[in-house]
Parts: structure tokens; sequence; C-alpha cells
């Protein structure tokens, strides 16, 4: 019998990479057109090719989407909505978005273009998932990749169709919710620019400067690929409508053969096989040959961590943030300039192969252990042992790894010079009309209110606070019009308890099903809340409790305060990665009132759902009780620069700037341009 099977989506950063997705069998694709999406240095496709590759893909059964899934800037939208006219005017079928004022927009203006919430907007609560259907039109939603099998299967339950990553690079960070790159080094994640920081090398250190993580490795951010091929059965079980693979920014030989190997593996669960040898089912030898395969291509390791619910070490990729490949032996004998490898796994030649240098036991104590790649020179089965050049001193048991493998190559670059001849011999098609989608979603209504702006009379303080005595002292201060403080540092202090309904409460970045009983709680408790993620606006709602809207929420456009208030907001918290000038001109499109800055204080860079204290080695998991997260810790740049680290009662890290965010020299110009509040 055969299993209804989830869409195959796969990543097309260039031509090439599109040709090989389609040789390989995907259902879909995704692929930037212009500036707006968020890989910025991906090198996309040029719209003259679009509407050929459009064509090329609905011959052979596939969708394409395209990704404008950065936060716009005030002014953009306009040029943003002529690429999306122009992208479905070529034969897009779906447009992946992450800003909820843009989604709105094309729900107004393009009502024939599907639209699907990218991952980057967060959601991770079937709460999320439903208002993004109501309020921003989305048709699928992409949900976080740190959610558990069972997580997924319960947005699926929703009956809106969920996209689930399969396959590919893991964030550390929660999507959307990372300003390190923006804040530290001037180039956004949420605008496809992010400079990688968490591929970095880093100490982590106690408040006395002594470093405290162990020595295994100093790339403390850094996880490895995410892997599920293992899970296929469980996913589609759970009734996802897609699986996504990463990696609009891989070569083509990359996406053939992760996506040739997960079209075999869904085709052999269906019972039908797909006529090219793939396995009959999926039994445990058909896996480890899928996982090996899968291995030949770029990855740093793989997890499947998230989807079995952890999040601990096993995540993680301490000693390198490069390409590991997959193991195929071990040195067991060293010569002159070579050396002899037993094989587990099989090789050919042409392949290149890395060994992980053991140091001999005779090495001098300052000769580093390095890690050469060198080319095999014969084939060679699991079981048997080959020699192989190497210049370099590597000591016996030094493990080997494949890194490149010259077949994939050949078998990748052959389906794409095919694919190509096919490209060609395609007719450019006619242009699209708008209007020729008889299923599209029902427009988005226009949002409750009205873009006027007027001169704001009073100009109301925040304080952000750290401790229940803080809190006290900030209650009594006459210049202090409202108290509020982080949802995650509540638990660390009973006192808080009588001091809710006094204060604002800024509810977590991070809103999964497990966080939802806490959330209600707070809403009925607080004197108000700042909600932080799509799956808090309604429950903050229902509570009836008034309600701002901050990051990783992100409203950087007028349009998204305009529907963040007309759906009750009292107001619109900016982010911080916004520049005084930007912030000026969502002020004055905005309505009147409705928006508010931090004007001072610390600034975060990230959330991870990784406790970056088990760096220090392992714990029993128990965080509410963990002396650890109670002492200061710092993440140490190679400069030398100190970023504070938090990590709350659920295990979850923060890490913040070394430099605390200070307005004072834009405060007069923002104030005067008519911001209606500070935080500090």
């Amino acid at each position: 019998m055969k299993r209804s099977l989830p869409e195959l989506l796969a990543p097309a950063g260039s031509l090439k990479a599109l040709l090989a997705a389609l040789a390989a069998g995907a259902d879909a694709v995704y692929i930037g057109l212009g500036s707006f999406n968020a890989r910025a240095s991906a090198p996309d496709i040029e719209l003259d090719d679009f509407a050929r590759a459009c064509a090329l893909a609905h011959e052979r059964g596939a969708r394409v989407y395209v990704t404008e899934n950065v936060y716009l800037r005030e002014g953009e939208l306009d040029d943003a909505l002529a690429l999306a006219r122009a992208a479905y005017r070529a034969g897009a079928d779906a447009l992946i978005v992450a800003d909820a004022g843009f989604a709105r927009l094309l729900g107004r203006a393009l009502p024939d273009l599907e639209i699907h919430l990218s991952t980057q907007a967060g959601a991770m609560s079937a709460e999320a998932v439903e208002l993004a259907v109501r309020e921003l039109g989305a048709a699928r939603v992409t949900c976080a990749r740190e959610l558990s099998v069972d997580e997924i299967a319960r947005l699926a339950a929703t009956g809106v169709p969920i996209e689930a990553f399969c396959h590919g690079a893991i964030c550390i960070c929660y999507a959307g919710a990372c300003a390190f790159s923006a804040l530290r080094r001037g180039r956004s994640a949420n605008r496809g620019d992010c400079t990688q920081p968490c591929r970095l090398a880093y100490a982590l250190e106690d408040g006395g400067g002594r470093r405290v993580d162990a020595a295994g490795g100093d790339r403390l951010l850094c996880p490895r690929d995410y892997l599920s091929v293992r899970h296929l059965a469980e996913l589609v079980d759970a009734g996802v409508a897609a699986l996504k693979i990463e990696g609009r920014m891989k070569n083509p030989d990359y996406v053939y053969n992760v996506v040739r190997a997960y079209r075999e593996a869904l085709d052999a669960l269906a019972g039908g096989g797909n006529g090219a040898g793939g396995p009959a089912s999926l039994d445990t030898a058909a896996l480890d040959d899928l996982e090996f395969r899968l291995g030949r291509s770029f990855n740093r390791g793989f997890t499947d961590a998230y989807l079995r619910g952890r999040s601990g070490s096993e995540l993680m990729s301490p000693q390198r943030a490069i390409n590991q490949g997959v193991r195929v032996g071990t040195v067991v004998e060293r010569g002159h300039h070579e050396v002899v490898v037993a094989l587990d796994a099989p090789v050919e030649a042409g392949d290149t192969l890395e060994i992980r240098t053991v140091l001999p036991a005779d090495a001098p104590a300052d000769v580093p252990a390095r890690c050469p790649l060198v080319t095999c020179e014969v084939d060679g089965v699991a079981g048997e042992r080959i020699r192989v050049r190497c210049k370099r001193r590597v000591g016996v048991g030094s493990p080997v790894h494949l890194t490149a493998s010259a077949h994939a190559l050949a078998d990748a670059a052959a389906a794409v010079d095919a694919m190509r001849a096919r490209f060609d011999a395609v007719p450019v098609p006619s242009e699209r009309v708008e209007g020729d989608r008889r299923d599209a979603p029902a427009a988005v209504a226009e949002p409750v209110g009205a873009a006027v702006v007027q001169p704001v009379p009073v100009l109301r303080t925040v304080r952000l606070v750290a401790s229940p005595a803080e809190a006290i002292a900030a209650l009594d201060d006459a210049d202090v019009h409202e108290v509020a403080v982080c949802a995650w540092r509540l638990p660390d202090d009973p006192a808080w308890e009588e001091l809710l309904p006094r204060l604002t409460v800024v509810l977590d970045e991070v809103c999964r099903a497990a966080d939802l009983p806490r959330v209600r709680r707070l809403c009925e408790r607080a004197d108000a809340v700042v909600c932080r993620n799509l799956g808090q606006l309604d429950v903050a709602r229902a509570a009836g409790v008034p309600f701002d809207a901050a990051a990783p929420l992100s409203a950087t456009n007028a349009e998204t305060v305009l529907w963040l208030v007309g759906i009750g907001a009292r107001r619109v918290w900016l982010p911080d990665e916004l520049s005084a000038s930007e912030i000026e001109r969502v002020v004055h499109a905005a309505p009147a009132g409705s928006v508010g800055v931090a004007a001072g204080g610390d600034a975060q860079l990230m959330v991870c759902e990784h406790c970056l204290l088990l760096a220090e080695g392992p714990c029993d998991g128990d965080h509410a009780h963990c002396a650890r997260r109670r002492a200061d810790r710092f993440l140490v740049e190679a400069s030398g620069a100190c970023l504070p680290v938090a990590v709350d009662a659920l295990g979850r890290t923060r890490i913040f700037n070394d430099a605390a965010l200070d307005r004072t020299p834009e405060l007069d110009a923002l104030i005067r341009a008519g911001i209606a509040a500070i935080i500090v």
C-alpha cells in the first residue's frame, strides 16, 4: 500500500542548482530573485532565465517558490511588491515571506499569489500557524528547526500545511531572533547578510577571566547539520506537507546528491521505488547506505537531536565548522610519504580523502595536528587496505574521511548537463496574467486604523529591570511610567510573584507548545505583556491583557506596525538593529503614538535552545537548580571582547553584546520624529 508523501522541496541558489534539483527528483524548488531574500550572497537566477526555469519545472510536475523572506525596511515595500509581481507573471507558484506587513500587502495587491510563511517568522505552536493563516493569508507555514517530531505533528494536526526542514545547516539561534551579525558586524542575518559568527572560535570564561570550557573544541556555537533520513517515516506519519532541504549557498553537486538520496528514501516509504535503483524499503542497511551517501556532500557532521526533542552536546560540532565528510577508514601503517588505510567503507579513484591527524609518538611538541587532504588513487571496498600518498607525518590510528566523492561529482555534472539541454529547448513561455489562478486564497482584509502622523504629547518611559529590588525602586520613581521584566528571569526569584500585577512582562522570544501554559498564566497575572512571537498574540488577546509587540515579532515598516496596532497592540517596539534614520521613516509612516524604541541598556545578540554551559562538561539536565548558570559567564571572542551569557531555568542560552545600547545622541531627533515610548 502506497503512503501519501510530503513534497520534497530543494534549494536552488543558481540555475545549475535548480537543474540539479529537478534532475534528482525534487517536487519543488525555492530560489531568490533580487535582493529581498535571506541569502544575499547566493548567485540566484536572472529574471530573464526565471520564466524558462518555471516552465521546465512545471513540465516535470515541479513547483517553483520565490524567497522574499527578509524583514523589509520602510520604503522597500513597493520594490518588493514589484519583484513579487514579476515572479508571479514569470510563473512562480508561491512566495516565501517573513514580514507580516508584506504578507498582508501581497494579499491585497496579488491575491492570486500563494503565500508561504518563512521559518524566519518563528512559528512554533498551533496558535502561531493558525494566526498566520487567518491574519497573514498564509497557505503554508515553515516551522522552526528546533521542534521535535511530536511538536511538528501537533502543528500539522491543525490542518494548516506544514513545511519542515529535513536536511542541511542549522543556525544555533532561533530563526528570526539573531542580531549577532547585525549589532557586532553591521550585517544583518534578518536581511540575508549574516557573517556567521556561530562558526567562529570562542572561549567560555567566568567572572574572573578564567577559562571554564573543557578541551573539546572552541567552536562553542557551531551546531552539526540537520539529518532526518532516519525519521522520515515519522515525519510522513506526522502529516507534514513538505520536507525542505537547506542549501541555497550550496553547489549543484550537493543539491543533486542530497535530493536524490531523499527522493529514493521517500519513494521507498511509499512502497513504490523510483525506478532508479532506490532501496525497496528503509531497513537499517538501506538507511546506513543513505546516510553514507549523504555524508559524501558537504556537512559539519550530522545530528537528529532536535527531532528527538534534544538540544545537548550531541547537537554541536565544537572541533570544526568546516566540511567533515564521512568516515571511510583508519591509518594502520605509516611509511615514507605514504600511509596504509584500512577501509570500513568504499572509496574510488579520484576521491578526496582527509586524514584527521593523530600525531606520531615521536613528533615534537610544537608540531600542529593538521588534517591533510590527499587524493585516493585506487578503488577500494570495506575490509580492504589501500596505500595513499601523504607527505605530512600522521600517526597510526588517524581517522580517514571522504570529503569529496569523484563519483558523486561526475553523476551530478552529467545530470546537470542533460537537464541544461532540456532547459535550452524549452520555449520561452508567455507572461502569466494576474488572476489566472482559480484556487487563490482570499485577500486579507485591510487592518483597522490609519497611518496618520500626529504630535505625541507625552513620551512614556519604560524601565526594564533585572531584580525585584530594582522593580520596587522603579515603581516608586515618578519619572518612570511603566516597569518591565523579562519573563525568563521570573522563575529564579519567588519575590517576582507579588509584583506581577504591577509589572509589564516581556514574554520570551520562544513560544513552543510547552511554553503556552506559562504564557497564559503571565497574561492573566501581569499588568501588561510584550508579545515576541506570533503564538502569543491570540493568547494575550483572549486574556484581555494590554499588550505590546517586539522583536523577534519584528516590525521594520509601517505596514507591519499598522497590522499589529489594528489587532490591539498598544505599541510596537522596533528592533535594536534599525538605524536612527530607519526608525524615523517608520515613525513618520506609522499611526501616531504607536512606536517605541530601546534607548539604552543590554542588547541581546541571540537566543539558543542549546545550553552553552554544557561546554564546561556534562550536566544532569536540571536547569532550574544549576549552580553554573547562577555564576557569571562570558563568551570571549578572538578579539578579546567579552559577551555576557545568561542561561534560563529552561536551559535556553541568551548572549548579549559587550557594549550597552545607547541611543542618547539620537534621542532628541527620535522624539521630534514622534516616537511614543522609550525603554531603558
